[in-house]
Order: C-alpha cells, then sequence, then structure tokens
C-alpha cells in the first residue's frame, strides 16, 4: 500500500519503496543515483567556475571559461536554469532524508531493535544531508556570482558590450576591435594585460595599454599617460675602465677580446678623456640611462663571430663595439649592457607571451645602441613599443644605411628593398664605422696612438724592403690574379704574412712569404712599426687594419677598381641598403687621408704598381692619425651626438611645403658670387644643431650626388638642412628656371630638371638624402663646413 503525502511533491512511499514521478525504485539504489548526481554537479561546477583560476597556463587565455559562462544573456540564463535545478534537488533530497529515517525507525519498532544496516543506512542519509547541503551552498554561491557580475557593472555604468567609440581623432579605433575579437587569444599578453573576450576589455586595452582608441569615460583619464620624468644630472667624466669590465659579462671569445683591448687602451682613453673635459667644460653633459644590446652576439642570432676570434675572423665590429662602450663610459653616463636575448627582455620589460603587446612599463633608457640582429630582436618582443621608441635607437652599421633603402613604402615600390633596409628610421640614427654617407652618423673607433718616443722608434726601426700583407685567411690569398703581383712585390721586398693556420694543416701562401700565423694586436703592432708597405689583395673593405698601419707609420697601398664595386655588380654588396660605389679597397684611405699615406693603384697594369712599389720604398713617411680616430676625437664626436641629437621631438625646427607652391617660412639666405647661398648675418639664427651658420647651399651638375657636390668646395653635405631649404624661392635664387613646381616623394629632392624648367620640392622628409644622381636633375644641397680632422663635426657645432 502506497501513502503519498500530495501529488504535488510526486514523492510517495510504498511499502519501503520510493515511486517517483514514472520511474520506480529500491531506495539504496536511488542512494548511488543521488550521490552521482551530487558528484556530477560539482565537477561540473568547479569545471566551469574554476576555468577561470585554472587556466592560467601561457597557451590558454585566463578569461576564455569565463567569458563563455558570463559574457552574453544565454550563459546567464544557463546558469539560472541551473541554480533552479539545483534548489529542486535540494527539497527532493531533504523529503528523501525524511522518509528513510521514517522507514527505518518503523522497522526498529517492529523488530524490537535496530540493526547493524539501519545504522548504516542512518550514516548514509547523514552524508546524503551533508550532499545535499553543500549543493545547495553551492547554489547560494552561483546566485551571488550572477548579482555580483550585473551589480559591479552597475556600478561602472556600463553594459557587457562596450560601444565603440567614433572619435575622429581615432580612425583605427573600429578596426582595431575588429582584430581584437578574432585574435585576441592568439598572444597570451593580451589575457596579461586584462583582456577577456569583452568589447570592454578590447576598449581598455586599446586606450590605456596601446594607443588606438579613446580613453573611456568610465575609466581614470590618466591610466593612459606613459611618462616618466628622469631627473636631469651631469654627467661626469669617469677616471678608470674597471667596473666597465664588469659590467660586460664574461664566457663569450669575443667578450674576451674586448676586454683585452679595453685593458690595452685604458690609459690612451683616460688621457683622451682629461683633455677633452677642459674643452667642454662650459657646455651642457646631460647624464643619459643607455642601453647597450650587441644583438650580432647573442646565440639567437647565431653568433659567428665569437667562435672565430681566435681562427683569423673579422674583428672590425668588435673593435668597434669596445670603443663604443668605453667611449660612453668614459663620457659618465649610466650603462646596462646585455648580449643576451632573455636578459634585453628583461632590461626593457617586455611581457609575458610572443611579442604582440607594448612594454610593461616605460622605457627607462634615453638611448639604445644597438646594431640590426638588435633592432630586429626589439621588434619581434617590443610590440607597438618599437614604433613609439624607435627614435631613441642608435643602431651601428658598419656599411650605412641610405634614405631609399631606410623608407619602407619608397624601397618597396622603387626596388631599394632588401633583407636589411626598410625600418623609417631618422638616417642619422644608423652609425658607420667611417664617413660612408653624411647622411648617417659617422660613429668610427679609434686606434693606437704612438708618444713623441715611440715614434722616434719607429722611424729609426723601419725596415724600409719589409711588407706585410692585409689578409689573416688564408682564402684571401686565393683572389684570382694575385701571383703576378705578389712576384713582383716579391721582386724587390721581403713578403710577411699573418695568416691563420693549424698545426696539421700550414696555409695555402707562397713559398717566400713569412708567415707569422695570427698575431695578438700588440705583436702586431710591432711588426707593423718596422714594416715599410702594409698591402691589401682587395678584400676585406674597409676594415679598421689599413688605418692602424698607417698609424704605426706604413705606407697603405690598395687596388683601384674600375668599374668601382657596388650592389650592381659585386656580390658582397649584393643586399646591403646602400647604392654606394667603392671605386678602392678602402675609399676613405684614398679619399680622406691620400698620399704619401695611402697609394691606389690599378694592380692589372704592372708597371704601374711596380713603379708604386718603388716610389714607397724610397719615401719618407711619419706615422699618421687623423683626429677623428684618436681617442679624444671619438670622445668628443659621441658627446655632441648624445647631447645635441635628438629625434623624439613631436615638432620639427622647420615645417616644409607639402602642395609644391607656398612655403610657410622663406629663410633668410644671402647670395654669395651668384653661386650658393649662406645664412643672412643679420637674421637671428634658429635653435638647430648643426647651428645654421655653417650652412652653404649649391646646386649640383646634372648627373651629381650632393654628397659630392659639397665635397668638391671642401664641405660636408648636411641632411639636417635640407627640411630649411626644401622651398621654391631657394632654388629661384640659385638661378633655377621653375616655370612649375612639384611636391613628390623622391630622394632625389629638392632638384632642378633645367630642360623642362620644372622644379620638385621633397615631400616625405625622411627621403632627404645627401647620395643619389641623376642626369635629369640638378639637386639642391645643403653643405656644411667642418672641423679639420673631425668630418662629423662642423666648426662651432662641438
Amino acid at each position: 500500500m502506497c501513502q503519498c503525502e500530495s501529488w504535488e511533491d510526486a514523492v510517495c512511499n510504498c511499502d519501503g519503496k520510493s515511486w517517483s514521478g514514472d520511474v520506480f525504485l529500491t531506495l539504496r539504489p536511488f542512494r548511488i543515483f543521488v550521490l552521482g548526481i551530487g558528484f556530477f554537479t560539482l565537477c561540473f561546477l568547479m569545471t566551469s567556475l574554476g576555468g577561470q583560476f585554472s587556466a592560467k597556463r601561457l597557451a590558454d587565455s585566463p578569461f576564455t571559461i569565463r567569458t563563455e559562462l558570463l559574457g552574453t544573456g544565454e550563459s546567464r540564463s544557463a546558469l539560472r536554469r541551473m541554480n533552479e535545478i539545483l534548489e529542486t534537488l535540494v527539497r527532493r533530497m531533504d523529503m528523501l532524508a525524511h522518509l528513510e529515517n521514517i522507514s527505518e525507525f518503523r522497522r526498529g519498532e517492529e523488530t524490537g531493535h535496530f540493526s547493524l544496516e539501519s545504522l548504516q543506512s542512518a550514516l548514509l542519509m547523514e552524508k546524503i544531508q551533508v550532499i545535499a547541503q553543500n549543493v545547495s551552498d553551492i547554489a547560494i554561491k552561483v546566485d551571488q556570482i550572477l548579482r555580483n557580475s550585473v551589480r559591479a557593472k552597475v556600478v561602472e555604468g556600463q553594459r557587457d558590450l562596450c560601444d565603440i567609440p567614433r572619435d575622429p581623432r581615432f580612425p583605427d579605433c573600429s578596426g582595431k576591435v575588429e582584430w581584437m575579437r578574432s585574435r585576441w587569444t592568439t598572444d597570451p599578453c593580451y589575457a596579461y594585460y586584462g583582456v577577456d573576450g569583452t568589447e570592454c576589455s578590447f576598449l581598455v586595452y586599446l586606450s590605456e595599454v596601446e594607443w588606438f582608441c579613446p580613453v573611456l569615460p568610465w575609466r581614470n583619464q590618466s591610466a593612459g599617460s606613459f611618462s616618466k620624468n628622469h631627473s636631469k644630472k651631469q654627467a661626469a667624466f669617469r677616471t678608470e675602465l674597471s667596473s666597465l669590465l664588469d659590467l660586460m659579462g664574461t664566457g663569450k671569445e669575443s667578450l674576451i677580446f674586448m676586454k683585452k683591448r679595453l685593458r690595452r687602451l685604458e690609459a690612451q682613453w683616460l688621457l683622451a678623456a682629461r683633455r677633452l673635459e677642459r674643452k667642454v667644460l662650459d657646455s651642457p653633459n646631460q647624464k643619459k640611462q643607455i642601453l647597450v644590446h650587441i644583438g650580432f652576439l647573442t646565440e639567437e642570432s647565431g653568433d659567428v663571430f665569437s667562435p672565430r676570434v681566435l681562427k683569423g675572423g673579422p674583428l672590425g665590429e668588435m673593435v668597434q663595439w669596445a670603443d663604443i662602450l668605453a667611449a660612453l663610459y668614459i663620457l659618465g653616463h649610466s650603462l646596462k649592457i646585455t648580449v643576451s636575448l632573455k636578459e634585453l627582455q628583461s632590461y626593457l620589460g617586455v611581457p609575458p607571451g610572443r611579442g604582440n603587446c607594448p612594454l610593461t612599463e616605460p622605457l627607462p633608457f634615453d638611448l639604445i645602441y644597438t646594431d640590426y640582429h638588435g633592432m630586429q630582436q626589439m621588434k619581434q618582443h617590443m610590440g607597438l613599443s618599437f614604433r613609439k621608441y624607435r627614435c631613441r635607437l642608435r643602431v651601428v652599421d658598419t656599411f650605412g644605411t641610405e634614405p631609399a633603402y631606410n623608407h619602407e613604402e619608397y624601397a618597396t615600390l622603387h626596388g631599394y628593398r632588401t633583407n636589411w633596409g626598410y625600418w623609417n628610421l631618422n638616417p642619422k640614427q644608423f652609425m658607420t664605422m667611417f664617413p660612408h654617407t653624411p647622411d648617417n652618423s659617422f660613429m668610427g673607433f679609434v686606434t693606437d696612438e704612438l708618444n713623441h718616443t715611440e715614434r722616434q722608434q719607429v722611424a729609426q726601426n723601419k725596415v724600409r724592403n719589409m711588407a706585410v700583407v692585409y689578409g689573416k685567411e688564408a682564402a684571401m690569398w686565393k683572389l684570382q690574379g694575385k701571383e703576378k703581383f705578389l712576384s713582383v712585390l716579391h721582386k724587390h721586398m721581403e713578403v710577411h704574412g699573418t695568416v691563420y693556420y693549424e698545426t696539421q694543416r700550414p696555409p695555402e701562401v707562397p713559398p717566400f712569404v713569412k708567415n707569422h700565423g695570427l698575431l695578438p694586436q700588440q705583436d702586431l703592432q710591432q711588426l707593423l712599426k718596422k714594416a715599410k708597405l702594409f698591402i691589401g689583395f682587395g678584400f676585406p673593405y674597409e676594415g679598421p687594419a689599413p688605418l692602424e698601419a698607417v698609424a704605426n707609420g706604413c705606407v697603405f697601398l690598395q687596388p683601384r677598381f674600375n668599374p668601382p664595386h657596388s650592389s650592381l655588380n659585386h656580390e658582397f654588396f649584393r643586399g646591403k641598403p646602400t647604392s654606394r660605389e667603392v671605386p678602392s679597397q678602402h675609399p676613405y684611405m684614398e679619399l680622406t687621408i691620400g698620399r704619401p699615406y695611402v697609394v691606389t693603384v690599378d694592380y692589372n697594369n704592372t708597371q704601374e704598381f711596380e713603379t708604386a712599389i718603388k716610389a714607397i720604398m724610397r719615401s719618407k713617411v711619419e706615422p699618421y692619425l687623423p683626429y677623428e680616430y684618436t681617442s679624444e676625437g671619438m670622445l668628443q664626436r659621441l658627446h655632441a651626438y648624445i647631447q645635441h641629437q635628438e629625434y623624439c621631438s613631436s615638432t620639427s625646427p622647420f615645417s616644409y611645403p607639402i602642395n609644391g607652391s607656398q612655403a610657410p617660412h622663406a629663410p633668410s639666405l644671402l647670395l654669395i658670387n651668384h653661386t650658393h647661398l649662406v645664412w643672412h648675418q643679420t637674421e637671428p639664427p634658429p635653435h638647430i644643431w648643426p647651428p645654421v651658420t655653417s650652412l652653404q647651399v649649391w646646386l649640383s651638375e646634372e648627373g651629381e650626388s650632393c654628397s659630392a657636390a659639397c665635397w668638391e668646395h671642401n664641405l660636408i653635405c648636411e641632411p639636417s638642412f635640407f627640411s630649411l631649404i626644401n622651398q621654391k624661392q631657394v632654388l629661384e635664387q640659385l638661378g633655377a628656371p621653375c616655370d612649375s613646381t612639384e611636391s613628390a616623394m623622391s630622394h632625389l629632392y629638392p632638384a632642378v630638371s633645367q630642360s623642362v624648367h620644372e622644379c620638385y620640392l621633397q615631400r616625405e622628409p625622411l627621403l632627404f638624402s645627401c647620395a643619389g644622381q641623376s642626369n635629369k636633375f640638378r639637386r639642391l644641397c645643403p653643405c656644411r663646413d667642418f672641423e679639420p680632422g673631425q668630418i662629423a663635426l662642423c666648426r662651432n657645432c662641438s
């Protein structure tokens, strides 16, 4: 017989059995069923709601499950339905526990005793009640989550789906939000910054971490500002290098080589610092926070240099980097040095992820000295911060980067794109080993300086018939045609080499060559002090060794290239971001130093070559070193760059016309002898560097670059002045026929085509270039004077 309390309860007791709905079950199996339901419910809730805590892996977003559960109206309805089901389940479990207790009590009364089974049953029902209570608590928690999530949005005054602002100042906002919708899970760094898949989180990120959208009205309006003011301290010249050696780290042969060089030249550096300190005592010397990241020495870039340091590999880059570190340190700036990608990320504040997000903090460095490898690594890990802070980069670039290759859009459209260009930097941010092109800044390096006693010893110990060949690797001796001129050289002089070799494999050099093997730098210096001639085979190009040889009293003999080597006809230059034509193995030695220290001849002309050998043997040449390659010269140059070069300013000293007709401000220029223009002395000069008092404006010949045009007048092309003279009035002052004027992007503008009486102005300031020539144009060229022996600085620049 069945007894039911009510039909609504849908649960009846029938002689110790339970009937629920349409299902007739015994009580004990149902206990198992209830336990299973409870366990399943707990697992489901822990998996769903706990996802927001468990998904902290880099590969997942920590907000994915929470977004799916709480981010939409459908998800909230599902939670409410689950809440109702849990409450119903609790009520029914309470009723079942009550019925079970009654059934067991009656059986105990009928038998007169209570069995162990009944006691176990009672204990089980107590556990069921505990589970029921836990499930009830979970239901309450779910309801609280629902209420709190809604309450939070109400407090902020926002809906789940924020409206995308329509602000003309932020035209890319809607497109970036759309991108975030489909891509925000591709990099864990977005979740690191709080992106959870909602529109609001997208807009907060795009306005406060990036800067594509306006800051939301209900957010802190100063949250998106990235400013950190450093106190302006004055740098003090240092009097030691030992602390610098500690900063450099250990472990790599390249670093060991650089440290040895610094120790050897320490006295020379410190003496130069004392001299320069007296000269710049009254000039500003603000202390900078500087990061030096030598990218080509990182393991990620391959570091092909370190293993070859002791095997005759190229050392020019390491020579230059050692000297840069010494100069920056001695000038008194605060340095961080890294040759590790991991250290770079730590110093920059790179967030976890794949490099798509900006840095976690404002960049703590005023300047970053690096190379092409390091710049690529920064771009991969700094996200949009790279674009924001790239104006602080100073890129050490051995062969230079011309503006036509640097401008990404122009390079792509006009065939100048290479693997090394297209960075859209100010071309002056590239810093070269030699002054290849005025478009870049000349960094340089230093060479051993001889004191008076050493110079006397060199003059006494020179061996007039002793020659040293420029080439440490055996491959350099295999150049085609070398046997012919080597035999002529051997006819007149004793030939020495410094070719690396392993004991079991002697190098393939002619038998008459006295090979000393790879020499330490000090031993090489001693060899050069004895030799009369240092001779190049045509490769390597533009290394430091010829300058070191001339500084030790040698004459440098090198081959002339006809036609000049360039990216158009020589594999070595192919792919480099320059169209420069190299007329000899070392153009700086030929054009800037020249005879009697440097002799350039055609090696294919045996008579010319032999005549040069005889003349060198008869000549008397003292050691010679240009001031710009002394320690003081490099310190002076780098000091001027650090204090005056500024590429992060949002405003330019001069605006430039973009429509080709009207210039906003005509400079006060005076025509001299109907040939060139200078700044009018009665006009107050603007506060720019280099100062405009050093300016001379000339028109090139057709087919002539501005570099060549200025050099003809013993001047240097200065691209910083292009924005000042990029005007029709300036062209007309020099007699250019401007019947019509056009403004366009070209590395040849401003210029005039005299055949059609048309003038052309530059529309893109990054394309102002001293390099480049065309037979169609006479180019408008800004030139300046320079200090004797210091080509990078004008007479009033330091």
